[in-house]
């Protein structure tokens, strides 16, 4: 039987290879393989690899499998730890419901009459300031350098952790952190400085709710105001005022940079102790500023050749010296300090500065003459302070010579003496004589160790001899004597003794001036103040002086003497350096014991000046007197502070001379002693050779009778005197 054949299967034609549809395998035929006529066959070493490569790529995935799949359990357990070790940290804080940003330390701005800057005081070391009131190129700075995405991240930057994570590995230290702007200022705020985990979460939890809290601008601005940028300076205002003499306001780019460079090392890089890198640091931020687009090329290149302010010394100017006076009255003003508040002081800024400057210059320039420090107190004739030098250097020594020093005044005290003598009766021609003088064992010399005879007491002030002082004393007593100082103002202890008549009973600088005041206004004692007012940043007033009017301690009559006799010595005696060009000035010298302090205190019808030179360790100075650089500080001071005023004679009684002849004396000492042990001092004022007294104008057996005033001088006498300082001084 004949097979049957096999019915051949049919091959459709085909154009392309890559366009004909797949044809189903014939046996013993790959797929693959087969290209039909004229097609191509594959090598078939190439099929090998092909499979080698599935092959090999298979067992990779299997070891890679496990791998992604242990990272993703581990990150998933690494989640729920850490959200375990935040929630641990958390716990340890205080309910979020209490949280609340803590009171900035309080600030005392001081300013002068003027409302100009003396001083800030207070934790911070400067006032609070909006953000948009501070020069644009501190926050730019700060943000370029300290967190570039301040103003998109969310209080933590994942971006810039990785970033810091790199580099440090990179470096092999800590060289870069991680922190935004949010969480530096949530660590200054709440958080104690620490360096460890616990404190980072904590960081970053407030962090979060302070962005949360508060908007961008807020944030930086509370920063800016709080974080500390060296030398004693908290917040960009402080800092300013310290490193550049200036307001944040008018911070330019170049400071700008090193203030925000500051923020890495603060105490390391500040300028005060290391220009030279605050310098660099400032350039590194510089570029970052530039680099985050926020100056150009050209500021940056502009700003790099200014030159760099050299920073000075802390708190350095004499004007320091009245802020601390300033800050120790004002606790008694109006109790401890809450809050930022501005006090209106009677400080003129540029008297006093220029006060300061006198005082320095001098020492500085007196050469070999041994003397190192000096103060200076001036006061006006209702007792307001308008400068007040406490030393030569506030960032040297903040001992305030003025106000705590107690020093001998030597013959700046004779005024008291002479006066407390008017008002016993004798006059500026009353004669005394200079001659040798025992009092209790106690003799006094004159300075040039020479002796003039029968002399005026106007003469014995003007050349201040020592001998007529001490007869005086005597006469009238130092118990009255002391109880006229303490009537002039004077509250520290008189000695009750003859030598008060020379000044070596100790007072302050600012108890001596003061006690001059009387004599410049007609006869009143004010009180001498330095606060005007105190208010709130937001204007309310908290303290606000009352005019309260000055008692009245000398008649005007006394006072005429007084300053007729004290104008004598600086037109004539020992304080005529401190003479001024076109004004009537009245003051007396004093030095102390061998040369250990020197004195001048004067004054005007407006203003009254004291000025001290010497050692604080009390050593002698190299024969400084009075009358020399103490004088010359005075004029030279005086003179500027009456630039462009008005001149005005002294006030007082002006009663005409009378003259009082004294003959020649058979030589005889003062103050011999009697047979039972005591001394008599023998009054020599207006005495004959037959002991009865010889004054010329006078009718015999009649009291001498003082003549009225002229009304053009000084205030009339009447029942009714004035009631208060201004009613004298400018009428009713």
């Amino acid at each position: 039987m004949a097979r049957k054949p096999k019915k051949r299967q049919r091959i459709e034609p085909r154009f392309e290879e890559s366009s004909s549809p797949k044809k189903p395998a014939v046996k013993g035929e790959s797929r693959k393989g087969s290209a039909g006529k004229g097609g191509r066959r594959k090598p078939k070493s190439s099929r090998a690899g092909s499979a080698r490569r599935k092959k090999s790529s298979r067992p990779l995935l299997r070891r890679l499998k496990p791998l992604v799949y242990w990272a993703f359990v581990l990150a998933i357990w690494g989640g729920i730890g850490t959200a375990v070790l935040v929630g641990y940290y958390a716990a340890k804080l205080p309910q979020a419901s209490n949280w609340a940003i803590p009171d900035r330390p309080p600030n005392a701005k001081i300013v002068s009459v003027g409302g100009r800057l003396v001083a800030n005081r207070g934790v911070t070391g400067g006032e609070a300031m909006r953000l948009a009131d501070m020069s644009p190129y501190i926050p730019m700075a700060v943000i370029a350098i300290e967190d570039r995405r301040f103003e998109s991240h969310f209080g933590i930057d994942p971006i810039g952790i990785a970033r810091a994570m790199i580099t440090n590995v990179t470096a092999g230290g800590l060289v870069q952190g991680g922190s935004t702007i949010t969480q530096q200022l949530a660590k200054n705020l709440f958080l104690e400085p620490k360096r460890d985990l616990e404190r980072k979460v904590q960081e970053a939890i407030l962090a979060l709710w302070l962005e949360h809290r508060f908007t961008k601008d807020e944030i930086l601005e509370l920063y800016l105001n709080r974080v500390y940028f060296g030398s004693g300076a908290y917040g960009a205002d402080a800092a300013s005022r310290r490193y550049f003499s200036k307001s944040a306001r008018d911070v330019n780019l170049l400071e700008a940079a090193l203030l925000a460079g500051l923020l890495k090392a603060p105490s390391r890089l500040s300028p005060a102790r290391d220009p030279e890198a605050a310098e660099e640091r400032a350039q590194v931020v510089l570029a970052a500023m530039a680099d985050a687009g926020f100056v150009t090329d050209r500021e940056v290149a502009t700003a790099l050749t200014m030159e760099p302010k050299k920073a000075r010394h802390y708190w350095s100017g004499s004007e320091h010296y009245a802020a601390d006076l300033i800050m120790e009255r004002l606790e008694r003003l109006i109790g401890p300090l809450t809050q930022d508040v501005i006090v209106d002081t009677t400080i003129d800024l540029d008297l006093q500065q220029e006060a300061g400057r006198l005082v320095r210059t001098t020492i500085d320039s007196a050469g070999n003459r041994n003397v190192s420090q000096g103060a200076l107190v001036s006061l006006d004739g209702m007792g307001a302070i308008k400068a007040l030098v406490g030393g030569v250097e506030y960032a040297d020594s903040q001992f305030n010579r003025a106000t705590e020093a107690q020093r001998q005044p030597g013959s700046a005290f004779k005024p008291i003496v002479y006066l407390t003598a008017m008002e016993a009766g004798l006059s500026p021609e009353t004669v005394r004589v200079d001659r040798p003088v025992s009092i209790g064992g106690w003799s006094p010399q004159n300075y040039d160790q020479k002796f003039r005879g029968p002399v005026t007491l106007s003469e014995g002030l003007a050349y201040s001899l020592n001998t007529i002082a001490a007869q005086l004393v005597s006469e009238v007593g130092a118990k009255r004597v002391a109880a006229t100082a303490n009537r002039l103002g004077v509250k520290a202890g008189i000695a009750n003794n003859a030598s008060i008549a020379l000044g070596t009973s100790e007072l302050s600088l600012l108890e001596l001036t003061n006690a001059y005041v009387p004599l410049s206004n007609g006869g009143y004692r004010p009180e001498p103040y330095i606060i005007r007012e105190v208010r709130t940043t937001d204007g309310d007033v908290i303290y606000r002086r009352r005019s309260i009017p000055a008692p009245q301690v000398i008649d005007p009559v006394h006072v005429g003497m007084m300053n007729r006799m004290l104008t004598r010595t600086v037109e004539e005696g020992t304080g005529k350096k401190a003479q001024v060009s076109g004004w009537e000035i009245a003051g007396k010298t004093g030095t102390s014991q061998s040369f250990r302090d020197a004195l001048f205190v004067g004054y005007s019808a407006n203003l009254v000046t004291g000025v001290w030179l010497g050692n604080d360790d009390g050593s002698p100075t190299k024969k400084v007197t009075g009358g020399s650089l103490p004088a010359q500080i005075f004029s030279k001071f005086m003179a500027l502070a009456h630039k462009g005023v008005p001149p005005a004679s002294l006030p007082g009684f002006q009663a005409p001379q009378q003259v009082t002849i004294v003959p020649t004396l058979p030589s005889r000492t003062l103050g011999s002693n009697n047979s039972d042990g005591s001394s008599t001092v023998h009054n020599l004022a207006e005495m004959t050779t037959d002991g009865r007294p010889l004054v010329v104008g006078q009718g015999k057996g009649r009291s001498p009778v003082l003549p009225t005033p002229a009304q053009e001088i000084g205030v009339q006498r009447s029942e009714s005197r004035p009631s208060s300082i201004l009613e004298l001084l400018f009428g009713s």
